[in-house]
């Protein structure tokens, strides 16, 4: 009696434990499962979405579910250690980190005033996994303990070396949200807007978007009957220009969805900008070797300038009285534009060293550059070239060669972009999309390893990249139309 009274006495116990354990499993498991199903709901409703015409059915039913899934699946295992102060890199190099990587750890060279403005070298074959995040990390990246750092408090931001890891400042939480209905060749964010996108596409739409949540098609503009090479926001963002191969200019009003303004041309329209301080004013280059500058609200043609080949990429500075323009050789130009009344007049042309005459496909313009301290330029062409110049302004739009990458040679049109400004670095970031299906961020001031972050998730080649105004979200579009809106994530 006595051994079956301790049976017993332990088969309640048993009981008592498996009812505990089940109170725990259902206390602790409940956000989980809400997760679960959230995430179910949103899987099945990705499934649902309609497919591109030329697209297979693995496509639909594999691709999107990768596509829906990869930016939540991992970003709670993420959240732990952002809150512990590190990010998305330090996450990503422990889970590469190769066996044994405690003994092959190696000390960095000791910081000292002198090596101020140079990269620090690292030896060892795996040295890249253990590159600091930021310059105001004190964590270490691969341990959950606290580093002790080297620096010298007496030192001046400007004294402190430069460190290799800058990733932290463009890394990402994961995708935002996800536009596919049609296949996108050019995309833009409004002017001064964090949440207005619009995109252009091969068959002659032109689609606007708000990537706010929840994310939505505001409007789809149709009148083109070929690619939408180009488009441009008016500073209000109330007006967007487009230009077409099918040799028109329109101008559409935003809030009615309407076009307001045809322009008819002899030639195929290549790119097209709004006059950033007379937004009447509209200047044109196009496939006949000249830049037209239009009155839209009359539809008058106020000036044109010939150039030696195709006008493919143009851009203002912030006063509206320079233009910097690319040809199909690989030429870039500048011209002196008269605000009120709209005349053109060439001033400058920077001819390349290279025998391969390329298009070029990107010319952006930006106000102030920390390497130069003042106005500068970057253009890209077809065969990979990317190049950053200074600006004279007092000298017409002077241009001076500061730095350049040579990528891979590319069959597509592939656009690039800056990067938004560092405070605590001097270096040059540009982003651009690749052949290899990957969106690459680079350092144009770095002679060797200048590829400083990546971004996977198209499975087609990334033909087009822009930053929004708030520089949190980057969207990037590939050949055969999904547009990926990335979130960016929050640096100290």
């Amino acid at each position: 009696m006595a051994e079956g009274e301790i049976t017993n006495n332990s088969s309640k116990e048993g009981v008592n434990e498996n009812k505990n354990n089940k109170s725990c499993i259902n206390g602790t498991d409940k956000t989980s499962e809400k997760k679960a199903s959230m995430k179910d709901r949103e899987t099945f409703c990705c499934l649902l979405q309609p497919g591109n015409a030329d697209s297979s059915p693995d496509y639909i039913g594999i691709r999107r579910f990768l596509l829906a899934r990869k930016a939540e699946s991992s970003s709670y295992r993420r959240l732990d250690w952002r809150c512990k102060g590190k990010g998305y890199v330090a996450y990503r190099n422990y889970m590469r980190r190769p066996r044994k990587w405690e003994k092959l750890q190696t000390p960095s060279r000791s910081s000292t005033p002198g090596n101020s403005g140079l990269w620090n070298s690292r030896s060892g074959s795996f040295s890249h996994l253990f590159e600091a995040e930021s310059l105001n990390s004190s964590k270490d990246q691969r341990s959950g303990s606290v580093a002790s750092t080297n620096r010298s408090s007496s030192l001046s931001d400007s004294d402190r070396p430069r460190q290799r890891g800058v990733e932290p400042a463009y890394s990402f939480v994961g995708m935002h949200c996800i536009f596919d209905q049609c296949k996108a060749a050019v995309l833009k964010f409004g002017h001064m807007s964090s949440d207005l996108l619009a995109y252009g596409t091969s068959d002659g739409t032109l689609v606007v978007c708000s990537v706010s949540d929840p994310p939505s098609v505001l409007k789809q503009l149709n009148g083109h009957s070929k690619d939408v090479t180009d488009f441009d926001f008016s500073s209000n963002n109330q007006y967007i220009a487009s230009s077409s191969k099918d040799k028109t200019v329109r101008v559409w009003e935003l809030s009615k969805g309407l076009c307001i303004r045809i322009i008819y041309e002899v030639s195929p329209q290549l790119c097209i900008r709004f006059h950033p301080v007379n937004n009447n004013f509209l200047s044109v280059g196009n496939a006949n070797k000249e830049i037209t500058v239009f009155n839209f609200s009359t539809g008058r043609i106020i000036t044109k300038s010939n150039f030696d080949s195709e006008v493919t990429s143009m851009d203002h500075d912030h006063t509206g009285q320079l233009i910097f323009c690319g040809d199909a050789q690989g030429c870039i130009y500048s011209a002196s534009m008269e605000s009120r009344t709209g005349a053109l007049s060439r001033s400058h042309r920077y001819k390349s060293g290279n025998k391969l005459k390329c298009p070029v496909a990107t010319v952006q313009y930006r106000s102030f550059s920390l390497m130069t301290k003042g106005p500068v330029l970057l253009t890209c062409t077809q065969d990979g070239s990317l190049s950053f110049f200074s600006i004279n302004l007092e000298s017409q739009g002077y241009l001076t060669l500061r730095c350049s990458l040579k990528l891979t040679s590319r069959i597509h049109t592939i656009r690039a972009s800056f990067c938004p400004l560092l405070s605590h670095d001097k270096g040059e970031y540009i982003v651009a999309g690749s052949e290899d299906t990957h969106v690459n961020f680079y350092d144009l001031t770095r002679p060797k390893h200048t590829c400083v972050n990546k971004l996977q998730g198209h499975g087609f080649p990334v033909i087009g990249v822009a930053w929004n105004h708030g520089e949190n979200f980057l969207a990037s579009s590939d050949l055969y139309g999904v547009v990926i809106v990335w979130k960016r994530a929050k640096t100290k």
